[in-house]
């Protein structure tokens, strides 16, 4: 599973930079300064998110089990978050039409929340290390 969870990541990142430079060279031309800076805010959450997961890969300090429920929560996150985000944001240029389903951003973002509070709780069920 770590490895899966650092491809993932990797991934994730890489696609994060690729994204932010097509924004900054490729669609500046076409879209809004709205649209540009909702579809940069996509990228960012994207790479803070691929770094979370980088994070989980290669923590001794997470559980398996917390490990697996993070990556379902934060890749799921992601793609609903960022890539609704993405969607929404050139929606002019590619003609697709997501805003009936826009519910989807906010509940990407929940599932990101989770991902995070996940952390919090595994963090908080650690054995206090006496040996210091």
């Amino acid at each position: 599973m770590r490895k899966k969870i650092l491809i993932t990541g990797a991934i994730l990142g890489c696609l994060a930079v690729i994204l932010g430079a097509f924004a900054a060279h490729g669609l500046k031309k076409v879209l809004s300064a709205d649209q540009i800076h909702s579809f940069e805010t996509g990228v960012r959450y994207q790479i803070y998110h691929a770094f979370l997961l980088l994070i989980v890969g290669i923590s001794g300090l997470i559980s398996p089990k917390m490990q697996r429920l993070i990556y379902v929560f934060v890749l799921w996150g992601i793609l609903l978050f960022s890539g609704s985000i993405y969607l929404l944001a050139t929606k002019d240029v590619t003609s697709i039409d997501i805003t009936s389903v826009g519910f989807i951003t906010p509940i990407g973002g929940g599932l990101l929340i989770i991902g995070w509070l996940l952390l919090i709780v595994n963090f908080f069920r650690l054995k206090t290390d006496k040996t210091v």
